[in-house]
């Protein structure tokens, strides 16, 4: 088996030891944001509707017009959309197909 030599084995040390902090800077920011949504839902918001919220505003306008049509499409596949829906959304299933 082969050593390091000390110059890399510092190196190496500082890697782990940049890597360990980080990942414990990772856990107080998850703590952080799990104490918010527990506040918001404190004063009545819907956490699962706020997880929603936060994952769609990281996607574009057209990211989400794309998933937003694929999930019609697939709905109406299966007879989840009702007449309304299915006259309301027919532009959006011409679109996607």
């Amino acid at each position: 088996m082969s050593t390091l030599q000390v110059s890399a084995q510092k190196h190496l040390r500082q890697f782990v030891e940049q890597i360990e902090r980080l990942e414990e800077e990772k856990k107080a920011l998850a703590d952080d944001i799990r104490d918010k949504f527990a506040e918001a839902k404190a004063v009545g918001f819907d956490v699962k509707a706020l997880r929603q919220i936060v994952r769609l505003r990281k996607k574009s306008a057209s990211e989400r017009q794309e998933e937003e049509d694929m999930l019609a499409v697939y709905m109406h596949a299966l007879g989840m959309l009702d007449e309304d829906s299915e006259t309301a959304s027919a532009g959006t299933l011409v679109a996607a197909e």
